[in-house]
């Protein structure tokens, strides 16, 4: 009964995302405002429940299997991916150097806040 009320939480968390995505047709994915939606809950919360936390770590230890579309995927279109091959890698490149600059930054930002008269 956990595992089905784990599950319960987490596609009504997604069915309201895609309500709100359609119903104020935002940019955004429902599944990520289903995401949001899911950490405003558990923030007022203060804690899991013992059955979101089950069905998480099951789907976690599972995680693999959901590449597998994506693999297909990218043999299916592998001709097309082919002819973009340069932006593809240009954005790859791009976007992982800005998410280890950022990250660092952020990183460096909150060691100075932990050490004593570091406050910026």
């Amino acid at each position: 009964m956990p595992l089905i009320m784990g599950m319960s939480v987490l596609l009504a968390c997604q069915f309201a995302g895609e309500l709100l995505a359609r119903g104020l047709e935002v940019p955004i994915p429902g599944p990520v405002l289903g995401m949001v939606i899911l950490l405003v809950g558990l923030g007022i919360r203060g804690k899991v429940p013992a059955s979101l936390r089950m069905t998480g770590e099951g789907l976690l230890n599972h995680l693999t299997l959901l590449f597998v579309p994506a693999g297909v995927g990218l043999m299916v279109h592998a001709r097309l991916i082919g002819l973009d091959l340069l932006p593809i890698a240009v954005t790859l490149v791009g976007s992982t150097a800005l998410t280890l600059a950022v990250t660092g930054w952020v990183l460096e930002r909150l060691q100075r806040r932990q050490r004593p008269g570091g406050e910026s």
